[in-house]
């Protein structure tokens, strides 16, 4: 395999692409893509067998249940850092180490069902509170301690709603 078709394999539609200047047009299609995820998301992996929600995206990839899983715990961070940032001064967020999360056993072997619906109520919380957010809110922002870099609001829903794209397309990879 080359290293451009392992790249494919772990970005099927690339990297997050920021526009240089955020309109409020890429804000609310992106808050439209989160409040569309989860309904997507269970649409996609509704009837899976235990065998094919056990099966990797790539090799040395999760598995499609741990794919949902993170997207769970991915999205409740994410709902997290907003709420830091919009009522502390440039917080410094917590990292964490999502494979050793992924290794755990809620993540390798419990039922999906579990984070397909806390997926539902984090997004239905997160695009509720997204909805709200005033210009001057979109321009809050956190610290993220691996980069040492300032991450303003407007640019995390760009990023999550990729991210929600991101994992839809490595389920649908295996499915094709």
């Amino acid at each position: 395999m080359t290293n451009q078709e392992l790249e494919h394999l772990k970005y099927p539609i690339g990297h997050f692409e920021c526009p240089e200047k955020i309109s409020e047009s890429d804000i609310k299609q992106w808050i439209s893509v989160l409040e569309a995820f989860p309904n997507r998301l269970e649409k996609l992996v509704a009837g899976l067998s235990d065998e094919q929600l056990d099966t990797v995206y790539r090799t040395g990839g999760w598995t499609v249940r741990q794919v949902v899983h993170h997207v769970s715990d991915s999205h409740h961070h994410s709902y997290t850092r907003f709420k830091w940032a919009l009522t502390e001064d440039k917080p410094v967020i917590k990292a964490y180490f999502e494979e050793r999360w992924a290794e755990l056993i809620d993540s390798k072997s419990a039922p999906i069902n579990m984070s397909l619906q806390h997926i539902k109520a984090i997004h239905f919380k997160l695009v509720y509170l997204l909805k709200t957010l005033s210009e001057a809110d979109l321009n809050k922002s956190f610290i993220h301690p691996e980069t040492n870099s300032e991450v303003k609001l407007n640019y995390q829903i760009g990023n999550y709603a990729w991210h929600s794209n991101h994992h839809y397309a490595h389920i649908e990879q295996i499915l094709k």
